[in-house]
């Protein structure tokens, strides 16, 4: 199961070819930061992610509410960390 979950943007990398590091509880990985780049994005923004994209900024409070819920899933959440540990960022 895929699902948007949350992430803090921690670094622009390329901002041409719309590429940013997000941080879902110490898992990194590389996005396609496109579709949000025109929402004042900033380091430290919270992004929803889905598919290797930012798909909407997002406040903190809702980052955390719905970290929270995906967490309780058990399995679903843990399921979307080892995907995003599969495609982390590379050295």
């Amino acid at each position: 199961m895929c699902l948007g979950i949350p992430g803090r943007l921690v670094a622009i990398i390329d901002l041409p070819q719309h590429r940013g590091i997000i941080d879902v509880d110490g898992v990194r990985r590389q996005v396609n930061i496109g579709l949000v780049i025109d929402d004042d994005l900033a380091v430290g923004d919270w992004v929803l992610i889905h598919v290797g994209f930012a798909m909407s900024k997002i406040d903190e409070e809702d980052a955390e509410r719905t970290l929270s819920f995906i967490k309780e899933l058990g399995s679903v959440y843990d399921d979307e960390l080892d995907s995003l540990r599969g495609e982390g960022v590379r050295p």
